[in-house]
C-alpha cells in the first residue's frame, strides 16, 4: 500500500494494492493544488516502493520510518486488511489537529475542479460523503452474515463505494470504533468485501444524520463485472470531463446542485498528457 496526504485543513489519501505501482497522475494533482496555494502551505508525504516526499513540512512529529510503518501495511484486494489500512491512514492524519476533512482516493483518481473549488465545497459542507444503500441480491444483502446479530441485522446491512470523504468528528468515531470493527473483521471475510460494507453499515447505524449517503468520486459502472470502467488516453475529451463535472443533481447543504462529483476514476497513466492539455480550459487550473 502507498499513501499520500495533502494538508491545507483537508487531507487527501490514495491507496493501491500493487507494490509496483507509482503515482501516474501525480503531476495533474500537483498542477491543481499548486495553482492556488504557495509551496509552504502543504505537504505530500508519500510511502511506497517508488515513493518521493514533496516539501519538508510534515503534519506530525514522527520520523519518516515511523510514519511509513504506521501508514503502510500489507493489503490484498477484496480482503478486510484494506479497511484496516484505511483506519491506520485516518489515525495518522488525525495527529494533525488542523486537518478537518479526510478523503480516500485511488492512484487512478483525478480532480474534476481546481483546488479552491474542492476546498470550499468540503470545508463548508455540513455532511460527510460515504455512499450507503440497501441492495438486495447476492452482491448486497447476500454478503451479510447472521453471526453479526444482534449488533448488525440484515435490514441494517449497507453497501457503498469505498472512496469516502468525512469530517474530523466522523473520522475520530471511525478510528475509535471497538464494537463494529471487530465484528466485521471476524465475519466480513472472503467474498464479503469489507471496504464496500463496513463504513456504509457502521455510519448508517451510528451516525446517519452526519452522512449524505453519496460519494464525491465519479466511477463508471456501466459495464458488468467486479471492476469499474477504465479510461485510456483517447477516451479523454472535454465532453467526457464536462459530463463528469455535471452529472445529474444532488443535495448540498439542503439545496439542489449539479456539482456532485469532485473527483473521477479510473484514469490510466497514458491519459496524463491529454488531461494536462484540457485542465486549464475545463478545470480552470492555472
Amino acid at each position: 500500500i502507498f499513501a499520500f496526504g495533502l494538508t491545507i485543513g483537508s487531507t487527501f489519501f490514495s491507496h493501491d494494492t500493487s507494490s509496483s505501482y507509482t503515482i501516474p497522475l501525480n503531476n495533474l494533482e500537483l498542477l491543481n493544488f499548486t495553482a492556488t496555494v504557495s509551496d509552504n502551505d502543504f505537504d505530500v508525504p508519500v510511502s511506497g516502493s517508488n515513493a518521493t516526499t514533496i516539501n519538508d513540512t510534515v503534519m506530525h512529529d514522527m520520523e519518516d520510518d515511523e510514519l511509513l510503518w504506521r501508514a503502510s501495511m500489507d493489503v490484498e484486494w477484496g480482503q478486510f486488511n484494506m479497511v484496516e489500512a484505511e483506519r491506520r491512514l485516518l489515525a495518522n492524519a488525525l495527529l494533525d489537529v488542523s486537518n478537518q476533512r479526510f478523503i480516500l482516493l485511488s492512484e487512478s483518481c483525478i480532480p474534476l475542479f481546481n483546488f479552491s473549488t474542492v476546498y470550499s465545497y468540503l470545508v463548508n459542507s455540513n455532511k460527510s460523503y460515504i455512499e450507503a444503500y440497501d441492495l438486495p441480491g447476492p452482491v448486497g444483502r447476500g454478503r451479510y452474515s447472521h453471526y453479526m446479530m444482534p449488533q448488525v441485522t440484515l435490514s441494517q446491512w449497507r453497501k457503498g463505494s469505498q472512496w469516502f470523504e468525512m469530517d474530523r468528528t466522523l473520522a475520530i468515531e471511525v478510528v475509535s470504533d471497538q464494537e463494529y470493527f471487530p465484528l466485521f473483521q471476524k465475519f466480513c471475510t472472503r467474498a464479503c468485501y469489507g471496504d464496500e460494507h463496513y463504513l456504509p453499515t457502521f455510519i448508517s447505524i451510528k451516525f446517519p444524520w452526519m452522512n449524505s449517503n453519496r460519494s464525491i468520486t465519479w466511477v463508471d459502472w456501466s459495464k458488468t463485472g467486479p471492476h469499474p470502467g477504465v479510461f485510456q488516453r483517447l477516451h479523454v475529451t472535454p465532453e467526457l470531463l464536462n459530463t463528469m463535472r455535471s452529472n445529474g443533481t444532488c443535495e448540498y447543504n439542503g439545496e439542489k446542485t449539479d456539482v456532485c462529483f469532485l473527483f473521477a476514476r479510473k484514469f490510466m497513466p497514458g491519459t496524463l498528457t491529454r488531461l494536462l492539455r484540457f485542465a486549464p480550459q475545463i478545470m480552470k487550473f492555472n
